[in-house]
């Protein structure tokens, strides 16, 4: 089968969600013997020289790119809701030079399908209708619209509270209007297909969850005893995590600390602003920044946090953590789309009160934390292979071909 993945961002190295669930797609066909094409915007702010490449990596597939700038910028914003009515955060993907590296593929190649990583790649569906025979897939990383809804609930500033509302509705509007161009759903969670039914769907639906590879995983030996320590990554230039890791201290960490004065809470992440930084400047809490080696920085923490009060699809760093045998305590919508059982395989809190309660029962009760540690790799191990993700997916696409 021949498959074209187009997307917002190179996706390697796949250090966000977004660029991880892409790029284990990609891996996957591949090694499935499936001809993989990606088409990708270099953005300026995931920019990879692609001369840099592995050859394992290239290997993989015939990788294209072309630079764009999709930098939010105050004009860009203040022209977008002035002047349109579409969401500045669709409009910022559409560029001439990408549509023109499209059909320059189209031009050389013939497709079976066309993926398209995320919502925003969307806007490109009739210029592949235009060019191409090929079925289209549409992969949501989540429900778009959610995400800048939860946003705006939890924001108190009363002007920014206002600009995410308008902008949830644009999204929204955006969304609805895309349903049912493509030939195939394709889910990453069954909440969100579900979802996507309710507001309209009617198009055949896969849900195709993020894989983890199972073979690459380390052995997961969970110390009884060690020096204990909370653990957060993730992009620290992505909004909901800011906003809930300024909750989650603000909320939470005092707390914790009066009950227990020797614990540490680490923070890696990439690109975080100079104002979140100053933010994190409270005793015990510790700003990493980007680490090179994720698997090397959890293996030095013992409690992985997840103080997540908006976002959507499904979080990949939970699903990584939990195979490197960390403990998790995560909201509700921090855990969306991975059926991990409470108290189990992972903790749950939706409270400051929850959090303050597991985590401190979790540090003082090393046979508890070894248990859930145990039993969160064994149920990534069972449901999250992504071979048989992938494998799933693409008989799906061969038999409805």
């Amino acid at each position: 089968m021949n498959v074209l993945v187009v997307c917002n961002k190179f996706p390697f190295p796949p250090t966000d969600g977004g660029q991880i669930a892409t790029f284990a797609m990609i891996r996957g066909m591949a090694e499935q013997g499936h001809s993989v094409t990606v088409a990708a915007i270099n953005t300026k702010k995931h920019f990879y020289d692609v001369s840099n490449m592995p050859n394992s990596v290239r290997k993989l597939a015939d990788f294209r790119t072309v630079f764009c700038n999709t930098d939010v910028t105050l004009w860009g914003t203040i022209a977008n809701i002035l002047f349109s009515r579409l969401p500045y955060t669709a409009t910022r993907f559409v560029f001439k030079d990408f549509s023109d590296l499209l059909c320059s593929i189209f031009s050389e190649k013939q497709f079976d399908i066309v993926q398209l990583e995320g919502l925003y790649m969307c806007a490109y569906i009739s210029l592949i209708r235009e060019c191409s025979k090929a079925k289209i897939a549409y992969r949501a990383h989540n429900v778009e619209f959610e995400i800048w809804n939860r946003l705006a609930v939890e924001t108190k500033n009363a002007a920014k509270r206002l600009y995410l509302k308008n902008l949830s509705k644009r999204v929204e509007r955006f969304e609805i209007a895309m349903l049912n161009q493509y030939d195939y759903l394709i889910p990453i969670t069954q909440r969100d297909g579900e979802t996507y039914n309710r507001l309209g769907n009617t198009k055949p639906q896969f849900v195709a969850s993020t894989g983890i590879f199972v073979d690459d995983l380390p052995q997961c030996n969970i110390p009884q005893e060690q020096t204990v320590s909370l653990f957060h990554i993730g992009a620290l230039d992505w909004t909901p995590n800011q906003q809930g890791l300024l909750w989650f201290i603000t909320n939470c960490w005092q707390k914790i600390r009066q009950q227990n004065s020797n614990i540490q809470l680490f923070i890696a992440g990439r690109n975080a602003p100079q104002w979140f930084v100053e933010q994190l400047s409270v005793d015990g809490v510790v700003y990493v920044g980007e680490v090179p080696d994720a698997h090397e920085y959890m293996s030095q923490h013992t409690i992985m946090i997840v103080p997540l009060l908006a976002g959507g699809g499904m979080r990949i760093k939970i699903l990584e953590g939990l195979s490197y045998g960390k403990v998790i305590v995560s909201t509700s919508i921090g855990a969306e789309g991975i059926p991990a059982e409470n108290g189990r395989e992972i903790c749950i809190a939706d409270s400051a009160e929850m959090f303050v309660e597991a985590i401190t029962m979790l540090i003082k009760n090393a046979e508890m934390r070894a248990g859930i540690a145990q039993n969160g790799a064994s149920f990534v191990k069972r449901n999250f292979n992504n071979e048989t993700i992938v494998k799933q997916l693409t008989d799906f696409y061969l038999k409805s071909l």
